[in-house]
C-alpha cells in the first residue's frame, strides 16, 4: 500500500517503510482521492531536513497516526528538491494561510489539489487532533472547505507576479548598497539578526560593485563583503576540519550552525571566495576556496561524475554529533598538551557552545605555526565517527552552479583536477539530463527521473556550461548553453519581460509558479538573465541581450528596499553596466603564449566578463572569435564591448592593462 519503494528520491525512499499508505505526487493519487471522496494530505520535505526527520519518527512511523491518515486521506509525499514547482505553489498557500513557512510542510487539499488548510511541523498529539478535525470538516462542511480553497487560490493568483520596473541603472546599484548598509551587522558580519543564512548572491553583487564602481559606495560594498566572508569562514558554520559550509547559523554570531551541508550553498560560496581572492589576494579567501573545493570532490562527488545534493544534519539520531567536540574528546585524540592548544584555538569549552557540553569548532584567529598536525589528527579521528547520511541524487541546477565554481576555481588556482571534475559533471548533465529537446531536473545512479527541469535548471546549467567554456575553450559547452537558453526564451517567457518557473507545457498546478526573487539560490529569472547576457556577449544576439535586460526590471522594484532578495539580479546588473567586457583569445591550445593571455583574461575582475578561446579557423562556432586573427603568427587577445574591439595585443601585460582600463570605464 506504500508506493514509494520504486522512487528515485532518497527522501521518498526514507518513507517507503512507513505504515502510511504514501503515494508519490501525480494524477494517480488525485484519482484515488476522487474515487474515495477524501482530501489529499500533501507532505513536503527533503532528505537532509532535521524537522522532517523528527515528524517522520513521531508521526509517520507511528501505527496509530498512520491509521488515521490512511482512513481519512490519500497521503502524498513530495521531495521539494525534485519538485520545486509543487513546493513553490503550496508554500505560497501555506504562507498565505499561516504567515510563515518551512519544512516539513503539511497541506490539506481537495482531490484536484486545491489547498484549504496548511502548516509546517506538527507534534504527534496535535497532528492526530488535526487529522480528525480536518476529516470531520470535510464530511460535514464540504462547501465551506471548497469555498475556502477557491478563495485562497484566487488571492494567490491576484498577487502572483511582482511588477516589472524600468531597466536598473548605476543609481539602482548604488541604492542597493545603501539599503544593504542599513541591515549590515558591523560587529559580526552578515545582514540582519539570527538566524543568519549565507548571503552568497548579495556578496557576489558587492564584490562586483566594488570592482566596477569608484568612490564611497564601492568602498562600503567591499567592506561589507569582506567582513561577512571572513566572519562566515572563521565561525562554526564553516567546517574547520573538513571544509565546506553548513546551511546557516542559528545565532547572529556565526557560532552554531544548522549542520546540514547543501550542495548549492557550497557551490555559490566557493565561487564567491575564489572571486574574493582574485579581487584582493586574500590568503583566507584562497584557503577557504581550496578547502571547499577539496571537500566537494572528497565528499560530494558521485561515481557517475555528478555532485550529490546534501549531507544530513544528524548522525546516530543526534543533530551535529559528527561535527561537535568536548574537551574530553580532544584529550582522547591529542593528549593533554595538544588538546589544550586545540581547545584554545577552536573555542572548545567545558560548558560547550552547542548542546550537551559539546562545542562547534571555530577559528577566530589564525592558528600558530605547526597547528596543521593537530587539525589532521582531529580530522582522522572524526572519520571514524558515524557519518551523516548523504542525499546522492543529482539536481541539474545545483550541479550547474558547481560546474561554474569548480571550473573558475580550478583555472584561477592552477588546479586542473577541479576543472576535470567540472567537466565530468557537465558530461553527466549533457548525456543523462539532456534528452535532446528538454532538460530533466534529477537523476540518481546515472538513471534520470521523469521530473521536468524548471527555469533555474536551464539557467544554472547554462551558466555553468558558459563558465566551463570560458575556462576550457571547448565549444561543446557553448553550444549546449545556447540550446538551453533557446528553450528558456521559447517556453518560459511570461510575455511581460519576465519568466515563469515552469515551461508552458509543464504539468498544470493550481497556479503557475513565478518568483523572481532570490532564495537560497539565484531565482530562475535572475539566473536566466545572467546566462542570457553572457551568451549575448559571446554571440552579439540582440534577442538574448534584450531578454536579459527585460528580466532585470524586477531589480528596480526590489533594490533600495528589499535588496537582499535581489542579489543575483544586482550582480547581473553590474555586468550590464560594465558592458560586459568581452575577451577573444586566439591561439593554439598547447601554446604557452595562448595560456598566458587566457590567464590574464581570467584574472580580470570586470563584472560578468566573458571569454571566448579558440584556435584560428576559417569558420568559428563562437561569433566573438570570428574575423579575429593571430598577430604576426603569434597568439593574440582582443578586448571588446558589444563586439567593438580595441587593438589586439600579444602581451599579457598589455592585456591586463586594457582590462584594467575597461574595468574603470576608461576604455
Amino acid at each position: 500500500m506504500n508506493r514509494l519503494g520504486g522512487e528515485t528520491s532518497p527522501y521518498l525512499q526514507q518513507h517507503a517503510d512507513n505504515p502510511v499508505h504514501w503515494w508519490p505526487w501525480g494524477e494517480e493519487a488525485m484519482r484515488e482521492a476522487r474515487r474515495r471522496d477524501v482530501p489529499l494530505l500533501i507532505s513536503v520535505g527533503y532528505s537532509s531536513c532535521h524537522w522532517c526527520h523528527v515528524m517522520a519518527h513521531e508521526s509517520f512511523e507511528d501505527e496509530a497516526t498512520a491509521a488515521l491518515m490512511n482512513e481519512h486521506f490519500v497521503s502524498v509525499k513530495v521531495d521539494r528538491e525534485e519538485r520545486p514547482d509543487v513546493d513553490a505553489v503550496y508554500m505560497g498557500a501555506t504562507q498565505a494561510m499561516t504567515g510563515q513557512g518551512g519544512w516539513p510542510m503539511t497541506v490539506f487539499a481537495t482531490p484536484d489539489g486545491t489547498p484549504f488548510y496548511a502548516g509546517t511541523y506538527f507534534p504527534r498529539a496535535q497532528f492526530q487532533r488535526l487529522l480528525l478535525g480536518v476529516a470531520q470538516v470535510w464530511r460535514e462542511e464540504r462547501e465551506a472547505v471548497t469555498g475556502q480553497g477557491a478563495k485562497i487560490v484566487e488571492a494567490l493568483n491576484e498577487r502572483a507576479a511582482l511588477p516589472q520596473g524600468p531597466a536598473p541603472t548605476a543609481e539602482t546599484a548604488a541604492a542597493a548598497v545603501r539599503d544593504l548598509s542599513t541591515s549590515f551587522d558591523a560587529a559580526r558580519g552578515g545582514f540582519g539578526g539570527a538566524p543568519k543564512f549565507p548571503p552568497s548572491m548579495v556578496l557576489e553583487f558587492l564584490l562586483r560593485h566594488a570592482a566596477r564602481e569608484r568612490g564611497a559606495t564601492a568602498a562600503r560594498a567591499l567592506e561589507m563583503a569582506e567582513a561577512t566572508l571572513e566572519a562566515m569562514a572563521r565561525g562554526g558554520m564553516y567546517d574547520q576540519l573538513g571544509g565546506g559550509f553548513a546551511r546557516y547559523s542559528v545565532d547572529a554570531g556565526w557560532v552554531v550552525p544548522h549542520f546540514e551541508k547543501m550542495l548549492y550553498d557550497n557551490a555559490l560560496l566557493l565561487r564567491v571566495y575564489a572571486h574574493w581572492w582574485r579581487q584582493t589576494g586574500s590568503v583566507l579567501a584562497r584557503r577557504i576556496a581550496l578547502e571547499t573545493a577539496d571537500w566537494l570532490l572528497r565528499e560530494m562527488l558521485t561515481p557517475e561524475g555528478g555532485f550529490a545534493s546534501a549531507l544530513d544534519a544528524d548522525s546516530e539520531g543526534v543533530e551535529g554529533k559528527f561535527y561537535a567536540w568536548t574537551p574530553a574528546e580532544l584529550r582522547e585524540v591529542l593528549g593533554e598538551e595538544d588538546a589544550a592548544l586545540a581547545a584554545s584555538v577552536f573555542g572548545v569549552t567545558e560548558a560547550g557552545t552547542f548542546e550537551h557540553g559539546m562545542s562547534v569548532l571555530q577559528l577566530r584567529e589564525d592558528p600558530p605555526e605547526g597547528f596543521e598536525r593537530i587539525r589532521q589528527a582531529l580530522l582522522a579521528a572524526r572519520e571514524l565517527r558515524v557519518r551523516p547520511g548523504r542525499d546522492d541524487k543529482i539536481v541539474a541546477a545545483w550541479n550547474g552552479l558547481v560546474i561554474a565554481a569548480l571550473a573558475e576555481t580550478g583555472a584561477l588556482f592552477g588546479r586542473p583536477d577541479l576543472v576535470r571534475a567540472a567537466r565530468g559533471a557537465a558530461v553527466l548533465l549533457d548525456e543523462v539530463h539532456w534528452n535532446g529537446v528538454r532538460l530533466l531536473r534529477t537523476s540518481r545512479d546515472g538513471r534520470p527521473s521523469a521530473n521536468a527541469g524548471v527555469l533555474e535548471d536551464y539557467a544554472d546549467v547554462a551558466e555553468g556550461m558558459l563558465a566551463l567554456y570560458a575556462v576550457t575553450g571547448e565549444t561543446r559547452w557553448f553550444l549546449r548553453a545556447g540550446d538551453l537558453l533557446g528553450v528558456v526564451l521559447d517556453r518560459f517567457a511570461d510575455g511581460r519581460g519576465g519568466f515563469y518557473d515552469t515551461a508552458d507545457d509543464a504539468e498544470r498546478l493550481f497556479q503557475r509558479p513565478q518568483d523572481p526573487t532570490d532564495n537560497a539560490t539565484p531565482s530562475g529569472q535572475f539566473g536566466a538573465a545572467g546566462a542570457l547576457l553572457s551568451y549575448a556577449a559571446l554571440t552579439g544576439s540582440a534577442r538574448h541581450r534584450e531578454a536579459a535586460e527585460a528580466a532585470l526590471g524586477t531589480v528596480s522594484v526590489l533594490a533600495g528596499k528589499h535588496s537582499r532578495f535581489a542579489g543575483w539580479g544586482l550582480a547581473v546588473t553590474e555586468a550590464v553596466l560594465a558592458g560586459p567586457v568581452e575577451v577573444a583569445v586566439l591561439g593554439p591550445d598547447d601554446a604557452p603564449e595562448t595560456a598566458a593571455l587566457h590567464r590574464a583574461a581570467l584574472m580580470s575582475t570586470s563584472p560578468g566578463l566573458v571569454i571566448a578561446r579558440g584556435a584560428p579557423a576559417e569558420r568559428q562556432e563562437v561569433p566573438l572569435l570570428e574575423h579575429r586573427s593571430l598577430i604576426d603568427g603569434r597568439p593574440a587577445a582582443y578586448v571588446c564591448r558589444h563586439f567593438a574591439c580595441q587593438a589586439p595585443t600579444t602581451s599579457p601585460a598589455e592585456l591586463k592593462a586594457q582590462l584594467s582600463a575597461a574595468a574603470s570605464g576608461s576604455a
